[in-house]
């Protein structure tokens, strides 16, 4: 049998692909497709039609402005990906800012002769994270590296959670720390999915999130109100830097500085696309940073320290 021909219209499942070695059957990806490095390679066959440099503001009220008259944030170009000829075209039904959903497809693939296999993920937490893994593994013909692969994430987890459990023994539920996950500034939005089951894993308590349920919005002053003990800024599709300088941009309310996390210098950047923000393996890596905020003793990957970026406290901005 002829090796498939896979398009990859996802991140998180381009680095699945990837990590099950099948680097040599992927075609065409997505604009945001860029880990591993060699993804950047293949063919773009999908594009936002929000402009390159939007500021965050921007990008919010059109991408509201494009979901309010049913229309998406994407375009798949009909031409290049017909071209590429794909036997399975990987997609997602989860979060519709994210990557191009399966309406967005269908109306493309409504003009193909021949219609390729279309497998959609839509993980709501990390037990479908490591499912759609297997799944993906099953419909490449690769259900061994996949098996593999979800044996490694345990080991590694089972691995981390000994430690965790070690550092926190001592701890009862109430002094568990509270963690605020801002996984966008302009407006404020909030960690979903995965993310408060994440912070749970590593022994924290998500002041907002609830595991499995999507991102939603809050105010500066509902923060405030919380009185997080860890506040990390993770907007997705941000770098830790990025995210750090977008942070610093903001004007807080009064009694931002009080917040025990921003008054104890436990505010911190991180890479959500690289290990938050997409479903897959490097969400394993997500795990060692928030473990290593919240248990400095721990030991964790050198990837893993490497990506924790303080805000220096004395750079926050205060509103009048």
């Amino acid at each position: 049998m002829a090796p498939l021909r896979i398009v990859s219209l996802l991140p998180s499942a381009t680095e699945i692909l990837f990590a099950l070695g099948l680097d040599q059957q992927i075609f065409g990806v997505s604009h945001e497709c860029d880990f591993p490095p060699a993804a950047r390679s293949k063919t773009v066959v999908i594009h936002s039609r929000i402009p390159k440099g939007a500021a965050p503001a921007e990008i919010d009220r059109l991408v509201r402005e494009f979901r309010a008259r049913g229309e998406s944030v994407y375009s798949v170009d009909a031409e290049v990906l017909r071209s590429l000829s794909p036997d399975l075209i990987v997609t997602q039904d989860l979060c519709h800012v994210c990557a191009a959903s399966p309406e967005d497809l269908a109306a493309v693939l409504a003009t193909f002769e021949v219609k390729p296999e279309v497998l959609s993920l839509n993980p709501l937490d990390l037990g479908d994270v490591w499912r759609d893994i297997l799944l993906v593994g099953e419909q490449t013909f690769r259900p061994h590296a996949a098996e593999k692969l979800i044996e490694s994430i345990g080991e590694k987890l089972g691995a981390l959670e000994q430690e965790i459990n070690s550092a926190i023994q001592d701890h009862s539920l109430s002094d568990l720390p509270a963690v605020a996950f801002l996984e966008w500034l302009q407006p404020i939005y909030v960690g979903g999915h995965w993310i408060p089951e994440m912070i749970k894993f590593v022994g924290g308590r998500d002041v907002f999130g609830e595991p499995g349920r999507p991102s939603f919005r809050v105010t500066l002053d509902d923060v405030v109100a919380a009185q997080p003990d860890f506040l990390i800024a993770a907007p997705c599709g941000y770098s830790a830097t990025q995210a750090r300088e977008e942070y610093r941009s903001i004007a807080f309310p009064s009694g931002w500085q009080e917040i025990p996390a921003v008054r104890n210098g436990r505010a911190y950047a991180l890479d959500a696309n690289s290990y938050f923000s997409r479903p897959g393996p490097r969400l394993v890596t997500g795990l060692e940073i928030l473990a290593k905020l919240l248990h400095p003793a721990i030991e964790v990957s050198r990837e893993a320290e490497a990506a924790i970026v303080p805000i220096p406290a004395a750079r926050h901005a205060t509103s009048v």
